[in-house]
């Protein structure tokens, strides 16, 4: 932590102050027991006291009280994250810790841990239509049976790589079925590189960038051309191997106090034959009539995955 010069931001002044009543609030809810420590003969603060939560963060009293009294100070994500383990924070105390204090989160929680029962209830309800829970990262973090039927089994991939950017990158299945798939790589590079620029130092977006520019040369080219897009409506034409040509047009419901831009993406028939086409599917995936899935074939070195998906944006 350091000393930051006065400033005359008065926005600055107030997340300090709800910093400063947040960390106050926090400590004086938890109690020595929940902390693993004792609780002593003479106590009269409700809670941890001061020098405890300093001590159990590694930290200095002096600059732990400063924090409290909304002192202008810059606190390390570091400090933070040990400040959220030592008052036993959850998810969305600590989102909230680092909002105030102008901090990226070193470790996020699983993002799909936020997503609540009647989300998920609304998700599956839009069927025969697929529909997925996004981020903005474009991380598929939830899905429903048609989304499964028309762009792959997400279960059998590894969490990391249920991200529709990595998806449309690498995957071959991928690259035969959308049939503007080309044209999709390229405008949802761009909006990942306009979204990133929000979150260039967070590990996450970090990553996926390396991974992405590690493995595919045609995202490397992309990258390179810096050219930035925003979300706007357009209909995807994916060439089903069961029922045909589908022209899917998707519609987003944004849940605004989630973070990392969660929205819940349903993708609608942009016509009659589509949608005939995406209740016959529904028919043929019953248990009853499914077929045995394809086994994923080897990829080339810039061609990682063969799982289909969907561009999410």
């Amino acid at each position: 932590m350091t000393l930051t010069a006065a400033t005359a931001d008065p926005g600055a002044d107030i997340r300090r102050r709800e910093l400063a009543a947040f960390l106050r609030s926090r400590r004086e809810r938890v109690t020595p027991e929940q902390a693993g420590l004792p609780r002593g003969a003479r106590r009269r603060t409700p809670g941890l006291r001061r020098e405890e939560v300093a001590q159990l963060s590694a930290v200095g009293v002096t600059w732990y009280t400063w924090l409290e009294q909304a002192r202008p100070i810059k606190v390390s994500a570091q400090v933070l994250d040990a400040i959220a383990r030592a008052l036993l924070m959850d998810p969305s105390e600590r989102a909230h810790l680092f909002a105030l204090a102008g901090a990226v989160d070193p470790r996020p929680e699983a993002e799909c841990t936020a997503l609540s029962a009647p989300v998920r209830r609304l998700m599956h309800r839009v069927a025969p239509y697929p529909a997925t829970v996004q981020n903005g990262r474009y991380d598929v973090l939830a899905y429903n049976r048609p989304w499964t039927h028309v762009f792959g089994d997400f279960d059998a991939m590894a969490p990391r790589d249920r991200n529709c950017l990595w998806l449309l990158a690498t995957s071959r299945r991928w690259r035969e079925t959308f049939l503007d798939r080309d044209e999709m790589l390229r405008d949802l590079t761009a909006k990942f590189r306009g979204a990133m620029a929000e979150h260039g130092a967070e590990p996450a977006w970090k990553e996926l960038r390396d991974r992405l520019l590690g493995v595919s040369a045609e995202f490397r080219e992309l990258w390179e051309r810096h050219e930035v897009a925003t979300m706007a409506p357009h209909v995807k034409r994916y060439q089903h191997p069961r029922v045909g040509l589908l022209r899917l047009e998707h519609r987003m419901l944004w849940m605004a106090p989630l973070t990392q831009a969660h929205r819940l993406i349903a993708y609608v028939p942009a016509d009659d034959e589509t949608e005939e086409r995406l209740e016959r599917l529904a028919e043929l995936s019953e248990p009853s009539l499914e077929v045995p899935s394809e086994v994923p074939t080897e990829v080339s070195p810039d061609v990682s995955s063969d799982v289909s998906g969907s561009e999410g944006q």
